[in-house]
């Protein structure tokens, strides 16, 4: 039986590697899906949304986005990780869903470099620290002497980007928060607006409106240096020395889809991507054009585990 077992995965194997490029000419024949494994309005799927709608009219088949959000972004990424290795299911995944998640979470129901084959990282933002407009604190030095003053402030999270975000606002800034789980950031933002809890760390793509709105004030960004999208925004680090959280966003498909067919979804994303008025919609929402073709995305990927690991490591956070 194992001999016979053997055999079949030789064969099976034999079989993709003979995919012949030609063969992904007629790809796609029926409508795709790419998920997104946090709600909808967040960042990734603002971004997925854009490049799904590219896909749709020039493949000319319907693309769906399905939000399955929940643990980190790990319920979606599971479902992509044990779909059909065809390119009809995809994934939009983060930092959090293929780097952060390996550290955070205690159990992780699948592998982010062996269970996926990286298609395309499509963009790279920051987050931003946002509080409620009453809060007295208008600026950031202002905001760290009210938490200093004001211990056990509550701070939403939902991603691993903002859970790390407020574990180094922790250990850098000398402060004492409460932090609390949400299924997103959305949902966080939501709770700060309403006085529900007072702080938050929100991308780009979700702050940026709110801030302008007047619905949310925000007190600086995550990235190293200040970002070109929030100029007038210091970053964290310029009062917490080494205080970053980078993130990015890119499109997976299951381990053993087909080369071709990986390649002919990379080169339409790429297309897309090198659009000007791609550049605008994308910054229009909060985040920057930065593609990686397949395999530079996934060595990429590779470094990400190891680098947000020892973020993770580092802030204290221990595994979930």
């Amino acid at each position: 039986m194992k001999s016979r077992l053997g055999l079949l995965a030789v064969l099976l194997l034999s079989a993709l590697s003979a995919f012949p490029a030609h063969a992904a000419d007629d790809f796609p024949q029926r409508p795709l899906k790419i998920i997104v494994p946090f709600p909808a309005g967040a960042g990734p799927d603002n971004v997925a949304r854009l490049v799904g709608q590219h896909l749709q009219d020039t493949f000319g088949q319907t693309v769906l986005i399905e939000n399955r959000a929940g643990a980190l972004g790990s319920i979606g990424a599971q479902e992509v990780a044990r779909s059909a290795p065809d390119g009809y299911t995809l994934l939009m995944g983060t930092n959090t869903t293929h780097a952060s998640n390996v550290a955070t979470l205690k159990s992780l129901p699948y592998d982010p470099v062996k269970d996926f084959a990286p298609v395309i990282r499509t963009t790279t933002t920051a987050m931003v620290l946002l509080v409620n407009p009453k809060l007295a604190a208008k600026d950031l030095p202002q905001f760290l002497s009210y938490a200093k003053a004001n211990p056990n402030l509550t701070a939403g999270y939902g991603s691993g980007a903002s859970q790390i975000s407020i574990a180094q606002l922790q250990s850098r800034g000398g402060l004492s928060l409460i932090a609390a789980s949400y299924r997103g950031v959305p949902q966080a933002m939501t709770d700060v607006m309403a006085g529900v809890i007072d702080l938050t760390f929100g991308d780009f793509s979700v702050a940026i409106p709110q801030m302008q709105g007047g619905t949310l004030r925000g007190i600086g960004v995550t990235s190293a240096t200040r970002n070109e999208l929030t100029p007038g925004l210091p970053a964290l680090a310029e009062a917490m020395p080494g205080f970053e959280a980078t993130i990015w966003y890119g499109l997976f498909a299951p381990a053993g889809t087909p080369e071709p067919v990986v390649n002919k979804i990379y080169a339409e994303c790429a297309k897309y991507l090198a659009m000007p008025e791609t550049k605008k919609k994308l910054a229009d929402v909060g985040v920057m054009v930065a593609p990686l073709p397949p395999a530079e995305f996934g060595a990429f990927v590779r470094s990400e585990v190891v680098r947000w690991s020892a973020e993770v490591k580092a802030a204290g956070i221990q595994p979930q």
